[in-house]
């Protein structure tokens, strides 16, 4: 479990982290979003021990990083995966990692051969590519299988199959009864592996909730409805705060009636409805509702195509 009571970063006159308190809890894959310059990495580095807070206390499994006496074993950190030797093979730096906590060869191979990343073993580590230090960085945060994982922008660089495969892992981990803290800016990747999600913006929380709970929150009462009386049906919807929109003969879109109501009245009626969908936001739509005032590098906006400069 990770735990920030009150956690404040200041460089110089920049506040970076803004007395920051939230909860990562285990056994589900917590999403940690936010604008860049909104203090995700600076969270990460201060959980990992890698930066001492201005104010206030992060814990991991109930103790701050550093106190811990087997920290690698209580938490595997993916942060920078260029932080590396790059003089060195890539099995001979996870044995370095290995040696300090009393791994064997065995178990560096068996990271390399999971991320995929046997047959390059030997390799030394500047002549990878983006993708390949990424593989690297998720073997060394698995070396010792660690209770909790952090892990910022995992599947940045790699091609499809290597976004696949951290998708189910992080999912498998957290199913295990793991705690993963997971950061990345594509939306798409969060909605299929985030339980959970914590936002910041400008160094302050935004949101600490559910992915259904944002959703939720962010979406408007609204119904998709195929329906052979779709006359009939929207005369009985319509009414104060109801807006309906036609989309084409016998399909509409109804706001500010649930999928319960409208179907409801078409039972009661006997109308034969084909189609009925609650509508709901996507997660960027959520997250750009949340963090459009929060953003602090912002570019003008671009013309649409064919429009003239």
């Amino acid at each position: 479990m990770i735990e920030t009571f009150g956690l404040t970063k200041r460089y110089g006159p920049v506040l970076a982290l803004d007395h920051l308190s939230m909860q990562v809890h285990p056994g589900e894959v917590t999403g940690f979003l936010g604008p860049n310059g909104a203090g995700k990495s600076t969270t990460m580095r201060l959980i990992c021990g890698l930066d001492h807070p201005t104010e206030g206390t992060a814990l991991v499994n109930g103790k701050p990083y550093a106190a811990h006496r087997d920290p690698l074993h209580q938490v595997g950190a993916l942060l920078d995966a260029k932080a590396m030797h790059p003089g060195r093979t890539a099995r001979a730096e996870l044995m370095a990692i290995a040696q300090t906590q009393g791994l064997g060869a065995k178990r560096v191979d068996e990271v390399l051969e999971y991320t995929g990343l046997a047959s390059v073993a030997k390799r030394r580590l500047g002549t990878f590519s983006l993708g390949m230090g990424q593989r690297l960085g998720i073997a060394a945060a698995l070396l010792c299988d660690p209770l909790t994982l952090i892990l910022d922008e995992p599947i940045n660089g790699l091609d499809p199959e290597g976004v696949i495969w951290v998708r189910d892992l992080v999912k498998y981990e957290a199913s295990q009864g793991k705690t993963v803290f997971l950061s990345s800016h594509l939306m798409s990747e969060m909605a299929l592996v985030a339980d959970r999600l914590v936002i910041l913006g400008r160094g302050k929380l935004v949101a600490e909730k559910t992915m259904k709970e944002l959703i939720a929150d962010a979406s408007d009462i609204a119904t998709r409805v195929r329906c052979a009386q779709a006359t009939e049906l929207t005369a009985e919807l319509a009414g104060p705060g109801v807006r309906i929109d036609s989309l084409a003969p016998g399909l509409f879109e109804v706001h500010g009636r649930s999928a319960e109501q409208v179907a409801t009245i078409a039972l009661d009626h006997r109308w034969l409805v084909t189609e009925l969908t609650p509508m709901q936001v996507s997660l960027e739509d959520a997250y750009m509702k949340l963090t459009q005032s929060q953003a602090q590098y912002t570019g003008t906006a671009v013309p649409t195509p064919g429009a003239q400069r």
